[in-house]
């Protein structure tokens, strides 16, 4: 038994059982991945793939079992070689963070900038997608943090905190009718064409939630990641903007648009970060979460990293 097959069968299940995906993954060929299998197999004495001819269909239920224990076993050997870099360059390093654009281009930056005086030879690796992608790199390692408001505490091999809460707002240029309704209700904006995130993106699914609840239809004409996208079609006339509180703190609104409040129309959101479950984590890496989240201590991170919360 050796690390090479333990990973070629932790690979093969995260990449649904496509052995040409794996061999990708793993840096080897094809043939090699499925000896490794097939040597392991004949180890322990099972089958730990189900199989239809030559191609692999799913888990068996010992290997659903096995495959437990091998998520395990990977885990405290990357946990031991990070313990002994840890020992060897502490304060040497790369931080992968996995995150929204919206997190990095409007809550990142001080943060950022403090770790990095704080940890001038450490390497930040900042790796943007959706929320669901977020969570597969950290669970997978390739990411050592994921922060995003959306699906994070979803995933029970996760730890995730609360660091902050925010709300929608709404963007319309100078002189639009809404300016003079005082509150904004759903009603109002839904006889306007509306321009908000992607699905599963910064708090989407508050805003279709609300609308949905309200028994409203809305006309959602076009949608980005990006809030300065946003505004930019809202600023051209194309529609209401529905963007990220956050987005708008630091330098206003775009030339030409206004800012209602939404916080009453809208479910507040919450900013999570997460880590893997039973993951090592370096000295650094708590340094950068207490620096996003302040309220958090060291004995908060480990606690829940030891399933006490």
């Amino acid at each position: 038994m050796n690390f090479q097959q333990l990973r070629s069968i932790r690979e093969t299940a995260r990449c649904g059982y496509n052995l040409t995906e794996v061999a990708n993954v793993l840096f080897t060929s094809q043939p090699g991945v499925s000896r490794q299998i097939r040597e392991l197999e004949e180890e322990l004495g099972v089958d730990i793939f189900e199989r239809n001819g030559k191609r692999l269909t799913g888990l068996t239920d010992p290997g659903r079992g096995i495959l437990q224990i091998i998520d395990r076993l990977l885990l405290e050997a990357e946990n031991l070689q990070r313990a002994s870099r840890e020992y060897a360059e502490q304060e040497i390093g790369t931080l992968a963070v996995a995150t929204t654009h919206t997190q990095a281009r409007y809550m990142l930056p001080k943060v950022v900038q403090a770790f990095r005086t704080a940890f001038p030879k450490v390497r930040i690796a900042l790796q943007q997608s959706s929320p669901e992608h977020i969570a597969e790199w950290v669970l997978s390692g390739k990411s050592d943090i994921g922060i995003a408001t959306e699906g994070l505490s979803q995933f029970e091999d996760l730890v995730s905190f609360p660091c902050y809460r925010w709300h929608h707002a709404i963007v319309v240029p100078d002189g639009h009718p809404l300016l003079e309704k005082s509150p904004v209700k759903l009603q109002d904006l839904a006889q306007y064409p509306l321009i908000t995130y992607d699905l599963g993106f910064t708090g989407r699914s508050h805003i279709d939630d609300a609308f949905k609840n309200a028994d409203l239809t809305t006309d959602i004409v076009l949608t980005a990641m990006d809030s300065d996208v946003i505004q930019q079609y809202v600023a051209l006339g194309l529609g209401v903007g529905l963007v990220a509180s956050m987005a708008l703190k630091r330098n206003g609104p775009n030339p030409g648009l206004k800012v209602i409040d939404g916080a009453h129309l809208f479910a507040e959101n919450v900013t999570r970060l997460a880590v893997r479950k039973g993951a090592y984590l370096r000295s650094y890496t708590y340094d950068f979460i207490l620096e996003f989240a302040p309220d958090l201590t060291r004995e908060d991170i480990d606690k829940a990293m030891r399933g006490g919360v």
